[in-house]
């Protein structure tokens, strides 16, 4: 069960190094190059299509590309799916139920919201009933519990991000994913708070992955990095080629 695989991934001496990917070939790529797993990016999945980030898709149109992604590759995928594409507990449960039909193994579930362009944390009691709603449709899924204390710069990350990681373990969580944590006082101090395992964002602030492993940090994530890299060498070959037109070498 890709679950349970998936699961264990979370609790072995070996930082996880999750490729995040964006289609069907994007996934077999990096499947070949040895990943034992694979997130989605939320951000370069809606931009591919044509939106901006911030559940502007629908939710058919990214089951669609995850169906494609999950069926192209053999290893377990875990699916960004922001913060649940509905403020109803049940409502999310039954689009959770839906990745899982599909063979999703996980998902990153997060309490911060898009609201005009701008991300905004929400209360973490909405992301608690998200997860105990799942929990209670359906077992067989990693919930990755996002918080956006960092990212929405709260006056007090670090307090609220340890009562946040406590309440969403109560509440069924499997996995605790803290975006723009970055130093290693704060990342110990979450990884001795909690005993769930801890998912970084790889951003150039961060310790090397040698020291994250040696503080307890389960998860490493780089999200719609490598797509931003290549939609910057794909613009410059555009512009190049309108210049001049030949094949790039």
């Amino acid at each position: 069960m890709s679950y349970t695989k998936f699961s264990k991934l979370h609790h072995q001496n070996d930082l996880l190094l999750l490729g995040n990917v964006w289609d069907a070939q994007s996934a077999k790529i990096a499947e070949s190059t040895g990943f034992k797993a694979l997130g989605s990016s939320s951000h370069a999945i809606a931009n591919s299509l044509g939106y901006a980030d911030g559940e502007q898709m629908s939710v058919d149109e990214l089951l669609f590309i995850v169906e494609r992604i999950v069926k192209s590759v053999k290893i377990p995928v875990s699916v960004d799916f922001e913060s649940g594409y509905s403020d109803d507990p049940d409502q999310v449960a039954k689009y959770v139920k839906q990745l899982v039909e599909l063979g999703v193994a996980g998902i990153n579930l997060e309490d911060g919201k898009v609201v005009k362009s701008k991300r905004t944390l929400g209360k973490a009691t909405l992301l608690s009933d998200k997860i105990a709603a799942i929990k209670a449709l359906t077992k067989n899924i990693f919930i990755n519990a996002r918080t956006d204390t960092y990212t929405t710069k709260h006056e007090t990350a670090l307090e609220e991000t340890l009562k946040r990681a406590q309440i969403y373990d109560q509440a069924g969580a499997d996995g605790f994913f803290v975006p723009l944590a970055e130093t290693k006082v704060d990342i110990e101090k979450i990884v001795n708070s909690t005993r769930l395992p801890l998912n970084l964002f790889l951003t150039d602030k961060l310790p090397k992955a040698a020291v994250l492993t040696e503080i307890g940090v389960k998860r490493l994530s780089h999200g719609a990095k490598i797509y931003e890299y290549l939609v910057a060498e794909n613009t410059k070959l555009f512009h190049d080629f309108l210049i001049h037109p030949k094949l790039p070498k």
